[in-house]
């Protein structure tokens, strides 16, 4: 023996590499940006369209915000008992950013409360607090409620459809 492996020495393959952005997290975060920045625009569109004078009840903000979570109601059933329940290889290789994209980006930046906290404290600084009151109960129970009665009707459609 003279220390010399019988085989021959090769080189390691080398395979090309996956830029840094799109392994990880990248993707997820571009997704939600841009989703974020479509929805932002939705709702500021919507606060052009219907403004708010200084003082009166928002509701505009309300509106988008129950709106916003009644498809978040839908879009959570379809995820979760359609799609996730019945994998196909047509769903295609980036499904799993539309969750990211629609869900956390597009309605999460039209839904808007932190608008929603602004607006009650300039409630409040209007001497109006009894708006502001009903202001915060109203959405808080129109927004569960979106949820809760879209998805409980969008699960009931599908359950039909789907047996």
């Amino acid at each position: 023996m003279s220390g010399r492996p019988a085989w021959p020495l090769r080189e390691p393959v080398r395979r090309p590499r996956t830029p840094v952005v799109l392994r990880g997290q990248g993707p997820v975060v571009a997704v939600v940006a841009l989703g974020g920045a479509l929805g932002a625009c939705a709702r500021y569109g919507a606060a052009l369209l219907w403004p708010t004078p200084s003082g009166a009840f928002p509701w505009t903000t309300l509106v988008v915000n129950v709106a916003g979570c009644a498809v978040i109601g839908v879009f959570m059933v379809l995820i979760t008992d359609v799609w996730a329940a019945r994998p196909h290889a047509s769903h295609g290789r980036y499904l799993h950013l539309l969750r990211p994209f629609f869900g956390t980006g597009v309605l999460g930046g039209f839904t808007t409360f932190s608008t929603y906290a602004v607006e009650t404290q300039r409630l409040l600084d209007a001497q109006e607090p009894g708006t502001a009151l009903g202001y915060l109960g109203l959405t808080l129970v129109g927004a569960v409620s979106a949820v809760w009665l879209t998805a409980t009707v969008t699960r009931r459609l599908l359950t039909g459809r789907l047996r």
